[in-house]
């Protein structure tokens, strides 16, 4: 019963959350400066007549005042109605839907390779002085580094330079390796630097020394027992690492040319596209929700002790 209701709050909770997503980000795109009714008609370099403008403005509800807009919005999301996009002129869930593979594949393949790189680093340098420091400098400036900094460094490098990887475009996993690392190379420092943490202090406990004192190697302790029980401090990074695969995404997939939904975001913004924006922000708020409810039950699981407090 005590985990349902948690179960309940934590959902509560999520419905704030996507509320408060599509409150602010309506009233950030209605008051900022720009005229929707132009990316209806076709953009800027339409040069439509006022008439058109005032037909356009009038069909789709862009003169009432906008608290009456707010509702109208609102109401339809309630009813799972997203609209039509301004600029595209298609459902904004099948726009984003033709979208979401490319981004989807490329927030999987940052996390993995993150993953990867924090733990391989982690289990490498924890308890060990000579390579410590130096690992946690590492690991400091990729997590401090812009994206957009991070990819014009490996475009310049590895495209521009060496000619090993193609700067734009998503054909192909040689397209793919450039922009996964631009994504993952942040959250590694970050989950590296919290992983090799939580093994010092797992290397520590008593159980470890009873383990090497029966004759397991040191690379044995690590991978065998050090690791299982350090893994579950990444499950608290979980929310973090969302935020930064779904924030990232904007700026990698504009930088690096490729379709996804970070790239629609920026074009819909730009026009002004209010169906579409609000559209990609409840997308991400939703995942990110119910990213961390999943960690909370697993939380449940890892430690039932928590039960009682829920």
């Amino acid at each position: 019963m005590r985990t349902v209701k948690f179960i309940g709050w934590r959902l509560l909770a999520g419905v704030g959350v996507l509320w408060g997503a599509a409150t602010l980000t309506f009233l950030v795109v209605h008051f900022t400066p720009g005229d929707p009714a132009e990316a209806v008609v076709g953009g800027e370099g339409a040069a439509p007549t006022p008439e058109v403008l005032a037909q356009v403005r009038s069909e789709y509800g862009l003169d009432l005042p906008w608290y009456e807009q707010y509702a109208a919005h609102l109401w339809r999301i309630v009813h799972g109605d997203f609209g039509t996009s301004y600029r595209l002129h298609t459902p904004v869930t099948q726009a984003i839907g033709e979208q979401a593979a490319a981004t989807a594949e490329l927030a999987l393949a940052a996390a993995v390779t993150g993953l990867l790189l924090a733990v391989v680093v982690a289990l490498a340098t924890a308890g060990r002085r000579r390579w410590r420091g130096l690992a946690s400098a590492v690991e400091l400036v990729a997590a401090s580094t812009p994206t957009f900094w991070l990819g014009i460094v490996l475009l310049t490098v590895f495209s521009f330079g060496l000619r090993l990887f193609p700067s734009s475009g998503g054909q192909g996993p040689a397209s793919l390796v450039l922009p996964a690392l631009c994504l993952a190379l942040p959250i590694a420092g970050v989950l590296g630097h919290v992983l090799r943490e939580a093994l010092e202090e797992v290397l520590d406990e008593p159980f470890i020394v009873s383990a090497r004192a029966r004759g397991l190697g040191d690379t044995a302790v690590r991978l065998r027992h050090a690791l299982r029980h350090a893994l579950t401090t990444l499950v608290t990074m979980t929310g973090f690492w969302v935020g930064a695969l779904l924030g990232g995404a904007v700026v990698t997939e504009t930088l690096f040319t490729r379709q996804g939904i970070g790239r629609l975001l920026v074009s819909a913004v730009n026009a002004k596209d209010l169906p579409l924006v609000l559209g990609v922000v409840l997308l991400s708020a939703l995942v990110y929700v119910l990213v961390n409810l999943v960690v909370d039950l697993l939380y449940l699981v890892i430690d039932p002790r928590l039960k009682e407090a829920a």
